[in-house]
């Protein structure tokens, strides 16, 4: 049964050349709990495209399996009804009930190495998931949100709101969700400077000043961009936030097809959740 139904216009390129002509497209999307029986392959590539070429380290079965385990928390995005693969994902895992798990160990032996190059981020993990940390009653939720490229941002509000929801109903049946904070890893690119010039080139006149508001922004963090723009508002109630260069990414060569990614970690406290929904609501609003 769908959580909430959500129409959004998409827009198109028309045929003709003027591309300031467009129509629009609505789209249906159902949220929906995860269903273990039908949503295991899809969710399996979408953590693949999130960690990329670190994937192989992490265990994805394992943390398929353990996302699935728990259909009552966390909401998939379809657009073709329960049975079909989902567009998005996100929910939330204890990595301290789930310490002895192959995917949480790989994630929490992965989140400590990659925070190394950020002493204070370093040091807060290893409070809270390091040896010690693991044995305290601060309990860390680990975040896992991904979906489709072309997926728009309006959905995550909605999502977000129905994880503090699911999050409060299982504490309130004392069920192990009570966390001190919240783990969230997504994903970036980097530019070259060419291709900066050539996207800059390819922009309609009317549509330049945002995308030069957006250069300087991704130059003033070094030109790095997110593939998901939520997380400049999650960012910016994080205790902690890094980006990281992926383990096992080959360098790409001069002038080759693609995008140099890499990895994001931000720490966020656990009773900031609902200013985040407030933040992201107020920030990508349903379409009118």
């Amino acid at each position: 049964m769908a959580k909430r139904k959500q129409q959004h216009p998409d827009d198109v390129d028309s045929d003709g050349d003027n591309a300031s002509e467009r129509s629009l497209v609505n789209v249906d999307f159902d949220f929906f709990d995860p269903n273990p029986e039908i949503d295991y392959l899809a969710l399996k590539r979408l953590a693949a495209q999130l960690f990329q070429a670190d994937s192989e380290q992490l265990h994805l079965n394992d943390l398929a399996d353990l996302i699935l385990s728990q259909p009552l928390v966390g909401t998939t995005v379809k657009c073709d009804g329960r049975e079909s693969d989902p567009y998005a994902f996100l929910t939330v895992l204890n990595m301290h009930v789930h310490q002895n798990r192959p995917s949480i160990k790989a994630l929490l032996e992965y989140t400590s190495a990659k925070s190394s190059s950020d002493a204070a981020f370093h040091t807060t993990l290893q409070n809270l998931l390091g040896p010690s940390g693991l044995t305290s009653q601060n309990h860390v939720g680990y975040i896992f949100s991904e979906r489709l490229i072309n997926m728009p941002a309006q959905v995550m509000p909605h999502m977000y709101r129905m994880l503090a929801d699911e999050i409060q109903w299982a504490v309130d049946d004392n069920e192990l969700y009570n966390f001190s904070h919240f783990l969230i890893i997504s994903r970036t690119y980097r530019l070259s400077p060419e291709e900066e010039a050539e996207l800059q080139d390819n922009v309609p006149r009317s549509k330049r000043h945002k995308q030069n508001a957006a250069t300087n922004s991704q130059a003033s963090s070094g030109g790095i961009n997110a593939f998901h723009p939520e997380d400049e508002y999650i960012q910016k109630i994080a205790l902690h936030s890094l980006d990281y260069k992926f383990t096992h990414s080959q360098p790409r060569e001069q002038g080759a097809f693609g995008l140099d990614q890499g990895g994001r970690m931000m720490l966020v406290p656990a009773a900031r959740l609902r200013e985040l929904v407030t933040v992201l609501t107020g920030a990508y609003p349903p379409p009118s």
